[in-house]
């Protein structure tokens, strides 16, 4: 277990470093903005499609992984928002607050953080979960939101949904990544130093990044951003541990990654669809700013006991 601490722990000291420029406004909140955008547009996106390239969509695709990893963020999703209901939130606060329970940051922490740790195996697996929640959570909370404001289901909110992912550049890049396996295109030497030399950007930047956006995050409703912490950092990777293991099992390999990648903090883009919506934009954020801070420990933990 100290082992991976020690693994982990120059990615949070990252995040940590990020987080301290922004505290003492050495980053402002606009070079944050920009940051985020770089990775998120160009770095991570370029990370993606090398990876994709270099895999196949059966090296991706595992009906048995997807499964078991919608089984586990399905049942989290209906418990968190029961709990919302029960509380006596309307149904959009209940589908926000589920979104923190199941929404890792598989993008800018998961893919380079569990990659280094697992190794090379472990992308496939990361880039379908990653996948998963894109597709699958992203529509969902936007059906469920829509929904819920018009009263009815409509084309325009599926027209809405497919934009959307279109525009989306991790949705972009490991499409285009896997169109170019698929066509068993080879990539120039130049192409690939360059998507190279740019993917490596990602991790620090992405880490960085963290950190500076946490700095304006606020820890109020503390209570119900515990609680979701809780669910986001223990409840998250013990069903999916469940569905992976036994009601849709995997190899142990994979399996051991489906559980890290479910224990990996709060998404920060959910802040983002919070804050677009109107929707418990504090709560989310002091659910991120909690998760975050909690999961350098439970982390490593968990990582630990599936690696044993």
């Amino acid at each position: 277990m100290l082992a991976i601490f020690l693994k982990t722990l120059p990615f949070f000291a990252l995040i940590g470093l990020g987080y301290g420029a922004a505290r003492i406004r050495f980053f402002s909140e606009t070079a944050t903005a920009a940051l985020t955008r770089f990775v998120f547009y160009f770095a991570l996106s370029a990370m993606l499609f090398r990876f994709s390239a270099s895999l196949t969509i059966g090296q991706i695709f595992d009906a048995q992984l997807a499964g078991g990893y919608l089984f586990g963020s399905l049942a989290l999703y209906a418990i968190a928002s029961a709990v919302a209901l029960l509380r006596g939130t309307d149904m959009q606060t209940a589908a926000i607050e589920a979104q923190c329970a199941v929404i890792g940051n598989t993008g800018f922490l998961g893919v380079p953080m569990l990659a280094l740790l697992f190794g090379e195996a472990a992308i496939g697996p990361i880039i379908l979960m990653l996948t998963i929640d894109l597709i699958v959570f992203a529509s969902l909370l936007v059906i469920i939101i829509s929904g819920s404001r018009e009263g009815r289901m409509s084309l325009r909110i599926f027209a809405s949904i497919g934009n959307g992912l279109i525009r989306n550049p991790m949705i972009v890049s490991i499409s285009a990544g896997l169109l170019v396996s698929a066509l068993k295109l080879p990539l120039p030497g130049p192409a690939s130093e360059f998507l190279q030399m740019l993917g490596n950007a990602a991790t620090p930047c992405a880490l960085f990044a963290i950190g500076a956006s946490l700095a304006s995050k606020s820890a109020e409703r503390v209570a119900i951003a515990g609680w979701l912490s809780v669910a986001k950092l223990v409840l998250h990777p013990l069903l999916v541990g469940i569905g992976v293991y036994l009601v849709f099992p995997v190899d142990p390999f994979v399996a051991s990654v489906a559980v890290a990648t479910a224990a990996l903090p709060v998404a920060g883009n959910v802040y983002m669809l919070a804050s677009h919506y109107g929707i418990a934009p504090h709560r989310v954020s002091a659910t991120i700013l909690l998760s975050t801070l909690f999961s350098i420990v439970t982390l490593s933990l968990i990582i630990g006991m599936v690696q044993q």
